[in-house]
Formats: structure tokens, C-alpha cells, sequence
């Protein structure tokens, strides 16, 4: 694989910024940062290294967050569509549904809210709602 690295180091790279030691880190290099104004008289370019450092940063951090959030979204899909499939009566037709187009999506959205408004309404008359509401 090609990009296997960009994802190990993506990885890897998330789990060190998300450290309360990295963020420590960067609260100290900001105090550094304003306790250096007086000595440079809150010039221009004081003012612009900071912007310019922390604009980088944000600028990588965005992929590096989205390629983990990617990496966790598709596991999170996968492990919910095992589930679909190994679950007895559960509908197949659900495996792979963030794949479908919004208009089929919503369909599926308001069959289950019709679902669960019946459910409500059977706790509302001191009914379980647990068990599958189909024969």
C-alpha cells in the first residue's frame, strides 16, 4: 500500500497531539508568547509569529484530524453492519446505509421515526417498548 505511512503517521500523529502533555505544551509556548510582548513592543511581527505558527498548525492538524475521523467513522460502519448482520431479524437492508443517497437515507429516517413515535406512544399507555415491532 502507498499510503500507508500517511495513515501510521496520521495515527500516530493524532495520538501525540491529543496528550494533555502536548496541549501543556502549546499553553506554555503561548504564554512565552505573550510574556515576550513588552520585550518586542507588541510589534507587527510578534503579532505575526504567532499567527503564522499557529496557522500552519491548524492548516495540518485538519487532515490529520480528518483522516483519523475518516479511519474511525469507517470501523464504527463496518462493526454496526456486522452487528446488522449477525442480529436475527435485523434488516440487511440496512448494512452499508451511509452509502445510499439522501433521499433514500431520509426514507429509512422516517420509517424508523414513525417506529419510534409508536414505541413513545406504548410507554405513554405503560407498555414496554422493548422487542421488535414487526411479526
Amino acid at each position: 500500500m502507498r499510503i500507508a505511512w500517511y495513515s501510521r503517521f496520521a495515527k500516530t500523529a493524532s495520538h501525540f497531539c491529543g496528550r494533555p502533555r502536548v496541549f501543556a505544551i502549546a499553553v506554555g509556548i503561548i504564554l512565552v508568547w505573550i510574556i515576550t510582548g513588552p520585550l518586542f513592543d507588541f510589534s507587527d511581527t510578534w503579532q505575526l509569529v504567532i499567527n503564522t505558527g499557529t496557522t500552519i498548525i491548524t492548516f495540518l492538524m485538519v487532515f490529520l484530524i480528518q483522516n483519523t475521523q475518516n479511519r474511525d467513522t469507517e470501523a464504527i460502519q463496518v462493526k454496526l453492519d456486522e452487528l446488522i448482520r449477525a442480529t436475527k431479524g435485523a434488516h440487511n437492508a440496512l448494512l452499508d446505509l451511509e452509502e445510499l443517497e439522501e433521499e433514500n437515507l431520509d426514507a429509512f429516517r422516517a420509517k424508523y421515526r414513525v417506529l419510534a413515535n409508536a414505541a413513545r406512544a406504548e410507554l405513554d399507555r405503560g407498555f414496554n417498548d422493548t422487542g421488535t415491532p414487526e411479526p
